[in-house]
């Protein structure tokens, strides 16, 4: 399958601190990929890499085939990149619907009763519909994680790019949350899922990477990643033959 997303040689630093060091990879059109790695690895820092919030020193950003290296986080999202935050972080002022609309006409550039459509669909879609009239700072700690997935949805992504977006949740919310992103695999939206609750990832994605110090590391069929050595040493923290 054709790359869908593409990182070239990527690489960030702040001062002595690299927080990407010649990342390469690739995201297929439809695949959903896993992202894994120790806190400060510099995973949320690719994502901000691929979306544009931050600029590399070297290396190439390139999204359906062309370079986006250069351009902008609203430009990039205008082109079909968006993402949720490890944070919820939506308007709180705002009901759901309406932190939905910003988003649908502010991310995909729809207007009037196409972007109202939108919002209705992805609420329904999320399982937030009943609460559309109810300001955002209402919601439970779930709900907001659903409103974050919603509004990144909102944007028709072609490349979704979730940041831990099962953290804090109860088994039971997480579970539901999962279905919820296994839903949209039938979509056709392609996936990039950075997540410390390794059983909801592994439910979910085709591909694992891993990512330690800014560099990957690893690469592969899920569960032959988190067998390896390696992974065992660097992510979880332990001596591989303990």
């Amino acid at each position: 399958m054709a790359a869908i997303l593409e990182l070239q040689q990527v690489s960030k630093r702040y001062g002595a601190i690299t927080v990407a060091d010649s990342q390469s990879w690739s995201l297929a059109e439809g695949e959903a990929l896993g992202v894994i790695g120790p806190n400060g690895a510099g995973k949320t820092s690719m994502f901000n890499l691929v979306t544009g919030t931050i600029a590399p020193n070297s290396g190439r950003v390139i999204f359906a085939g062309q370079d986006v290296t250069r351009l902008s986080a609203a430009n990039r999202c205008r082109l079909g990149i968006a993402r949720s935050f490890q944070v919820p972080q939506p308007f709180g002022g705002m009901t759901v619907f309406e932190n939905c609309l910003v988003a649908a006409t502010q991310g995909a550039g729809e207007a009037g009763t196409t972007a109202e459509a939108t919002g209705l669909e992805v609420l329904a879609r999320t399982g937030l519909l009943a609460k559309a009239n109810h300001l955002a700072r209402t919601l439970t700690l779930l709900e907001r994680k659903r409103l974050e997935l919603a509004r990144a949805l909102c944007a028709r992504p072609k490349v979704l790019l979730l940041d831990e977006i099962a953290g804090g949740l109860t088994e039971s919310e997480c579970h539901a949350l999962v279905a919820t992103i296994r839903d949209l695999r039938g979509t056709g939206v392609s996936i990039v899922w950075i997540e410390h609750v390794v059983h909801a990832l592994l439910a979910v994605v085709d591909r694992l990477i891993v990512i330690n110090f800014g560099k990957l590391i690893a690469e592969g069929e899920p569960k032959a990643i988190m067998a390896s050595r390696e992974v065992r040493e660097i992510y979880l923290g332990i001596e591989a033959d303990a």
